[in-house]
């Protein structure tokens, strides 16, 4: 029988534990990519906050805040009609949801160690 997703996470952390238990070294996560922390520019604060965040968090917050302010264009879903904050970020009125992310991508400052 497989284990569930939840079993197996389980079993990676105690895994996981140990190793640090046994090396005294902190355990070396994946903090690069999209779950390295990310510093949002002033306008793109507005939307997502001003903390750092992996990116990954800053793109779930920008649809959580296209879709209560109701943004998706009502026949072509995949376009991003942009209110006032949006357009200081896409620099333009509507946008398609595969470009949005370069356009968030250029109000992103990766932290510097």
């Amino acid at each position: 029988m497989a284990r569930s997703a939840e079993k197996r996470g389980k079993d990676e952390t105690a895994a996981a534990e140990k190793k640090v238990k046994a090396t005294g070294k902190p355990a070396a996560g994946a903090r690069g990519g999209i779950t390295a922390p990310v510093t949002p520019s002033e306008d793109l604060a507005e939307i997502v906050g001003k903390d750092d965040l992996p990116r990954s968090e800053v793109v779930k917050k920008v649809w959580e805040y296209i879709k209560k302010h109701d943004l998706q264009d009502a026949k072509d879903r995949r376009q991003i009609n942009g209110d006032d904050k949006l357009q200081k970020i896409f620099g333009k009125k509507s946008v398609s949801m595969f470009e949005m992310n370069k356009h968030l991508s250029a109000h992103l400052t990766a932290k510097k160690d």
